[in-house]
């Protein structure tokens, strides 16, 4: 079933076929698409996209529900399609290092952006992924005309490691400090965290 972390303003749940439905939409989203460097996909390959996210152990990824948004108590094992407002992952996609992650936040649905919820999922992630995969950096790409994103970033201590004009994106590092791993070890222990 996975893991969900219910923090202060978003619970993260695992990317269940259940979400696909209304993912798919939000990936037909010409800014979405810009935003993220995505391809637009059928139906039915978000489907196969989404069983390969659960199946790879690169890679982790979940649903960012708005707290806000959540009816009543929240179960473990629940889509709660109704609260889903985005998705945070990362994959370890580095062949000379498997201990860097790529970290990725979307936020997508507009209700919900401006209220701190790509912070805490992105922060819940990294706490996440430092305690159960042993992650020492954390790598963000980001595209030029991305402003939101990249200002988020560095807010969240992010440091600027390149710049590509071809690609136009920036390329931001957050190595974990012995400080940076206690403090994420605290923000993971005030969670919930339900297996």
């Amino acid at each position: 079933m996975g893991v969900s972390i219910v923090g202060e303003k978003v619970i993260l749940v695992p990317y269940m076929k259940d979400h696909v439905p209304r993912y798919h939409v939000w990936m037909q989203d010409p800014a979405i698409l810009q935003a993220t460097a995505s391809e637009p996909l059928t139906l039915d390959q978000e489907y196969e996209m989404q069983l390969s996210w659960v199946q790879d152990p690169l890679k982790q990824t979940f649903i960012v529900l708005d707290k806000e948004l959540v009816v009543g108590e929240f179960i473990h094992g629940e889509p709660r399609t109704d609260a889903m407002v985005g998705d945070v992952n990362i994959f370890m996609n580095d062949i000379d290092d498997s201990l860097i992650a790529e970290v990725e936040i979307m936020i997508a649905e507009l209700k919900s952006r401006g209220k701190g919820l790509a912070k805490e999922s992105i922060l819940l992630m990294i706490a996440f992924a430092v305690k159960n995969f042993g992650i020492h950096n954390f790598r963000a790409k980001i595209g030029l005309s991305n402003e939101a994103s990249l200002r988020l970033f560095k807010k969240l201590g992010f440091m600027e490691t390149s710049c590509s004009e071809i690609f136009k994106e920036v390329t931001l590092e957050f190595p974990i400090t012995e400080l940076k791993r206690e403090e994420l070890h605290q923000l993971l222990a005030n969670a919930a965290t339900y297996f």
